[in-house]
């Protein structure tokens, strides 16, 4: 019940994961990602334990392939889970257990991973993966781009209702972290204007983080 791309950015470095689903606040349980380590996916009846250990493993300079095999060694409801990985290198490694629902499938790209699962056509992580290659502009730009694609063609096989954008920088936090958690009728649109909302704002945040007299105001009352 959920759908996502994850990817490496090879001009910036910069790291970022877009994800759906049909259930509540999908992105809080589902993306993880570290700046200059990787991102994982972790998804399909979901264990957000295999995102932090396999950041934790991606932080050690293990590849994709390695951490995914490190996840799964030994891990006793591997049937059950659908994982995708791309590594400090953009190297990518996917994997969905016996047990995935319904209709699931993944697909690798250059710098870029796509994985869903009860997908409503199983071209969907294709698409997407397609469509973040062919995409211009900056990394979440071109992964709403993915995510555009894949509703599409049909998404899910049900309705979604949340999404979510995470994106990682140098920092030790997440320069992006944007969530639509229920919306009814288009979570991925929603999160598409929230992200046109953020874009511009992005780098004053950062630079009030890192030194807040050189950063801009906005101006606004309550400004954080």
């Amino acid at each position: 019940m959920t759908f996502s791309i994850a990817a490496r950015c090879a001009r910036t470095g910069r790291f970022g994961i877009a994800i759906a689903s049909s259930s509540p606040a999908v992105a809080a349980r589902c993306a993880h990602a570290r700046a200059v380590a990787g991102v994982v996916a972790s998804q399909n009846v979901t264990d957000p334990a295999l995102g932090q250990r396999g950041l934790a493993l991606l932080a050690e300079g293990r590849s994709a392939r390695e951490t995914l095999d490190a996840l799964l060694d030994g891990y006793p409801h591997a049937a059950w889970r659908q994982l995708a990985i791309v590594d400090r290198a953009g190297r990518t490694a996917t994997f969905s257990g016996a047990a995935a629902l319904g209709v699931h499938a993944t697909a690798e790209g250059e710098g870029c991973v796509a994985a869903g699962n009860l997908l409503a056509d199983p071209g969907v992580p294709a698409a997407m993966v397609a469509a973040f290659e062919a995409a211009e502009g900056a990394l979440p730009d071109r992964l709403l781009a993915a995510m555009a694609a894949a509703v599409a063609l049909g998404g899910e096989a049900g309705p979604i209702h949340s999404a979510g954008l995470l994106m990682v920088d140098q920092v030790s936090w997440p320069v992006a972290d944007l969530r639509v958690d229920w919306h009814d009728d288009d979570p991925v649109g929603a999160l598409s204007a929230l992200w046109a909302l953020y874009a511009p704002q992005l780098d004053a945040y950062v630079t009030r983080a890192l030194d807040p007299g050189e950063a801009p105001r906005f101006g606004v009352a309550g400004d954080p």
